[in-house]
């Protein structure tokens, strides 16, 4: 088994062998002030999102199998409707204007449309998951966290600076290497962009496909990682695959520090008003064609490689779109983030 530079450390190399890793690309369908999990029915909802994968997004998606409602996807796996959202990222400039921050593909992704990255991975010890059923859905994060804790201590959520364009610093497991990871924003100009990675729980209760908080149905390990075998706790006894995100946020066109706040403070704010970091976050709602998931969790799926899926072209998954709901700009010189928000 061939690994790429991006997953491939010590430890995944020595247990990849027992594991299902899918990575693969989904383009975007929208950007925009809509959110289904958090603020259903909203128009608009508080902050600007990047919304992917199939087009059964909307303010409102009932809690039923989306696969049954959408009908393409910007994913690599036509079987994938799942949607798959973070919040945007601002670049706040010295005269107090902010200018959103694009997406690029992620490496081996090219042809994709900005986006996220998808994860969804197996035990490195051989042990079985169960796929997340139809109607299940779940946040990861807090968007009001501005201090150090929440899923920071599961080390679920970290930063990545890269040194050059080519994904200079792209070595180890994500969240793995504290000389190039860390938790917050990175202080200084990052010639390569950002990656933000984002860990989503991985035990589940077995019994409900959301709860009130789309948090307390799910947990991290009792204790250590998924990645290191963390044990479920008693509560959530059912191990789910590792879903995880990666957004590649192309700063490079912000790196002249002249155009910086004048105080020196790092000048990029997330769209819910976050300028640290910590109240990065991530939402999911399951949206895979009948066992296809559990499937490829079970078989030997490595990257955007999977016998059991089917997969399409970038510029199919590329023509997926969705209805825009919201009429405002998110992307010229903006004097405010839309919705009022800002660091």
């Amino acid at each position: 088994m061939l690994l790429t530079p991006i997953i491939a450390t010590a430890l995944w190399a020595k247990r990849l062998d027992a594991a299902a890793v899918l990575r693969f690309g989904c383009s975007q369908i929208a950007i925009e002030r809509v959110d289904p999990l958090v603020n259903p029915g909203v128009v608009p909802s508080p902050h600007v999102h990047q919304i992917v994968g199939g087009n059964a997004f909307a303010a409102t998606i009932p809690s039923t199998d989306v696969s049954q409602l959408a009908n393409c996807t910007s994913c690599t796996f036509s079987e994938d409707l799942s949607n798959y959202w973070t919040a945007n990222m601002y670049f706040r400039a010295r005269n107090g204007s902010y200018k959103r921050v694009p997406q690029i593909p992620n490496r081996y992704l090219d042809g994709a449309k900005g986006g996220i990255t998808v994860y969804y991975t197996s035990p490195y010890d051989g042990g079985k998951v169960t796929a997340f059923k139809p109607g299940f859905r779940m946040l990861a994060g807090d968007a009001a966290q501005r201090t150090k804790g929440g899923i920071t201590k599961w080390n679920a959520i970290c930063f990545r600076c890269y040194n050059a364009k080519n994904f200079g610093g792209d070595t180890g497991a994500p969240c793995s290497d504290s000389k190039v990871d860390s938790v917050e924003l990175p202080n200084k100009p990052c010639p390569g962009g950002i990656r933000t990675t984002i860990r989503f729980p991985t035990c589940w209760d077995g019994k409900s496909l959301d709860s009130p908080d789309h948090q307390s149905h799910v947990s991290y390990p009792a204790s250590g990682t998924f990645e290191s075998s963390g044990p479920c706790p008693s509560t959530h006894p059912v191990r789910l695959p590792q879903l995880m995100y990666e957004v590649i946020w192309d700063t490079t066109a912000f790196n002249d520090k002249s155009l910086w706040p004048a105080d020196g403070k790092q000048p990029f704010v997330f769209s819910q008003g976050d300028d640290t970091g910590y109240g990065q976050h991530g939402d999911y709602i399951f949206g895979w064609k009948g066992d296809a998931l559990q499937k490829a969790m079970e078989g030997s799926c490595f990257g955007a490689t999977c016998n059991t899926l089917k997969s399409q072209s970038y510029t199919e998954a590329n023509k997926c779109t969705v209805k825009r709901e919201t009429d405002e700009d998110v992307d010229g010189w903006l004097q405010k983030i839309p919705g009022g928000m800002s660091g």
